[in-house]
C-alpha cells in the first residue's frame, strides 16, 4: 500500500499547541509523550533527562535528570553517546510505586542504548526525582534471534501486557509489537526477578508514502482494549542513520490485533510521540515531533479524528 501525496486514506488536520521550550533552551528531538491529566511528559532521544509540561500552558518545561554524565555537544560524537530514548510508558500502581511510574526506554539499536528508567510518580502525576536505571538487555536478547537491527521506539501497557513497538528498518522492514506480561515484569523492574519471556509478536504492515515503508514511531493504549500509533516514512536503511521523512500518518489497532485504519497527517513533520484518548466516538490526540536539527525546536500537536 503506497500513500501517495493524495492517497487512498483521509488526511489529519492537526493544530500547533506549542513549541517545546525550556528556561535558555528547547528539546529538539521529542521522541516519547505520556499524558497524565494536564502533566505533559516527554523524552527526546539526544537528552539525558525528562522534559515535564503542564498543557494548556506556554511556560518552559521543566528537566529531571535520568542519566548521569554529559553529551557532547558537536553532532555526530553526541549521536554515538546518547541513550537514545524513543519510548515513554506510564505504568499503574505497584509494588514500590503507589501512584504508578514512568518507565523511559532507549532503542536498542546500539550497546549503549539499551538502558531504561523508572520514575516514581507523585498522587498529581509528576515524576520525582527516585529514579532506578535497568539494564534492558536480558529483557531484549530474545528479540536478537529474530531482528538484526533491534529498534524499540514505542511502549504502552495495554491487556495486561507490556507492549513495545519495533520499527522495521532493515529489508524486510517488519514493524511489529512485543507483548511481555505486565505481572511478570514488575519484580524484574525492581531488581527481584528475571526478565521474563515474551508472551507474543505481531508482526504489522504499513504501507509507505511514495516509496518510502512506514515505521513504528510510538504507541498508546485505548480503554476500548485496542491501540493507536504513530508512523513515519523515514528514507533509511538502519536504525542508526537519520533520513529525510516524507511524512507521518496515525493507525488504530483494535482489540483482537487487528489494524483498522491508516491515516496520514496533513502537516510534513515526522512525529514521535503520540498520546490518545478515546472520547465517545472521538480519538483525542496529542503528539511531539523531531526535526532532526538540534537549532530546531519540537513542537506539540493536537488534533482529533472519528475512532
Amino acid at each position: 500500500m503506497a500513500l501517495g501525496k493524495r492517497g487512498a486514506l483521509s488526511f489529519i488536520q492537526c493544530r500547533l499547541l506549542r513549541e517545546l521550550t525550556l528556561p535558555g533552551a528547547h528539546l529538539s528531538a521529542a521522541s516519547g509523550l505520556v499524558r497524565i491529566g494536564e502533566a505533559i511528559h516527554v523524552v527526546a532521544d539526544d537528552e539525558l533527562h525528562l522534559a515535564s509540561f503542564t498543557l494548556g500552558a506556554t511556560a518552559p518545561g521543566r528537566l529531571l535528570r535520568l542519566f548521569k554524565g554529559q553529551l557532547p555537544i558537536e553532532a555526530e560524537a553526541r549521536k554515538a553517546a546518547k541513550p537514545d530514548l524513543e519510548a515513554l510508558c506510564a505504568l499503574p500502581a505497584f509494588d514500590g510505586h503507589p501512584f504508578g511510574a514512568l518507565l523511559a526506554l532507549g532503542s536498542a539499536s546500539k550497546k549503549q542504548r539499551h538502558r531504561a528508567a523508572l520514575l516514581t510518580l507523585d498522587a498529581n502525576g509528576s515524576a520525582q526525582g527516585k529514579r532506578r536505571v535497568i539494564d534492558l538487555q536480558p529483557l531484549l536478547a530474545p528479540l536478537r534471534a529474530r531482528w538484526l537491527q533491534l529498534n524499540i521506539e514505542g511502549a504502552f501497557l495495554s491487556g495486561g501486557a507490556l507492549c513495545l513497538l519495533q520499527r522495521g528498518n532493515d529489508e524486510p522492514r517488519v514493524n511489529a509489537c512485543i507483548r511481555f506480561d505486565w505481572p511478570a515484569l514488575q519484580p524484574w523492574l525492581r531488581g527481584r526477578g528475571p526478565a521474563p519471556a515474551p508472551l507474543s509478536v505481531s508482526e504489522y504492515e504499513l504501507g509507505a508514502i511514495g516509496t518510502v515503508p512506514l515505521g513504528f514511531t510510538d504507541g498508546a493504549a485505548l480503554a476500548d482494549g485496542g491501540w493507536l500509533f504513530s508512523a513515519a516514512a523515514e528514507d533509511t536503511s538502519d536504525s542508526y542513520t537519520d533520513g529525510p521523512c516524507l511524512g507521518s500518518c496515525i493507525g488504530r489497532v483494535d482489540a483482537s490485533g487487528r489494524l483498522r485504519w491508516l491515516r496520514r497527517l496533513a502537516l510534513s513533520c515526522k512525529v514521535e510521540g503520540i498520546a490518545a484518548e478515546l472520547r465517545g466516538n472521538a480519538l483525542d490526540l496529542l503528539m511531539v515531533t523531531d526535526a532532526d536539527d538540534r537549532r530546531r525546536p519540537a513542537l506539540l500537536l493536537r488534533a482529533t479524528v472519528l475512532a
